[in-house]
């Protein structure tokens, strides 16, 4: 069970990036069903504005649509532009992506883009709501990452350095930012049901450990905002894991699913 979020500390408008689906539709959903207002940003038009006229609908809170791509250098003057007349208490900044594979086979262009909307997206996002959430006194910050990318992730090599960037800049955030009365807490997510599952080739059925569900990740998480904690890693579990096994055994594990997965999804299809 998750406490109710406090409306006035992190309310009456939340903004969530990569809202279209995964974890960050979850946010949305959660924070909407606490009767706070919500902003979803991500690329895909269509898919955020049938999710918002369902939460409107259902959940009877105001939803406002902003697509766009935040790979893109300078988006974050248009997203200020669509969002300065709202008063936002809340920001779950989760919009990034991974591409695995063989850092030397992947496209340098590709690698740069990823690596911008992993690290970029959320400094500017941090830095302009920031200030906002510090004027007003009040407020919380989430930002996304990936539980191990400090270990260094083979077959995602940049990904994981992308999300390691968050994890450390989260942490220093949620110092410097709590005299401001701003709570911050990263979110190193485990694997988690979601459809990221598919595109990077694995089979939730088949994995040594079963992914959490998206719902208990996204919980959890805003448990933690509410009780200003630094960092989150959902599931009893996964923090057990993380805290004890060697980083050489998480790393040799990961490579091996990787690049078993890789190979599935490389492979000829049956005749």
């Amino acid at each position: 069970m998750r406490a109710g979020l406090d409306k006035r500390r992190f309310g009456p408008w939340a903004l969530v990036t990569g809202a279209s689906s995964g974890i960050g539709k979850e946010f949305a959903r959660q924070i909407a069903a606490e009767g706070i207002n919500v902003v979803l940003v991500a690329r895909r038009e269509s898919l955020l504005s049938d999710f918002g006229r369902g939460l409107s609908q259902n959940l009877d809170v105001k939803c406002r649509v902003i697509a766009m791509d935040l790979s893109q250098e300078g988006f974050i003057d248009a997203l200020a532009e669509n969002t300065n007349d709202l008063d936002i208490g809340l920001v779950v900044s989760n919009a990034g992506t991974g591409n695995p594979g063989e850092f030397l086979k992947l496209d340098r262009r590709l690698l740069e883009a990823t690596l911008r909307l992993n690290t970029m997206a959320h400094l500017d996002i941090a830095h302009h709501f920031g200030r906002r959430l510090a004027e007003r006194r009040r407020g919380g910050l989430i930002l996304v990452g990936a539980m191990g990318a400090e270990i260094g992730v083979p077959f995602m090599a940049n990904d994981g350095g992308g999300k390691a960037y968050v994890h450390s800049l989260s942490e220093a955030l949620h110092y410097e930012f709590k005299p401001q009365g701003v709570y911050v807490t990263v979110l190193p997510a485990p694997p988690t049901n979601t459809p990221v599952m598919t595109k990077f080739g694995f089979d939730p059925q088949t994995m040594p450990m079963k992914p959490m569900g998206v719902e208990q990740c996204v919980a959890e998480a805003l448990n933690a905002l509410g009780e200003n904690r630094s960092r989150i890693i959902p599931g009893r579990m996964n923090r057990i894991m993380n805290a004890l096994v060697p980083a050489f055994v998480k790393r040799t594990i990961t490579a091996k699913l990787l690049g078993k997965a890789l190979a599935n999804k490389l492979a000829p299809a049956d005749a």
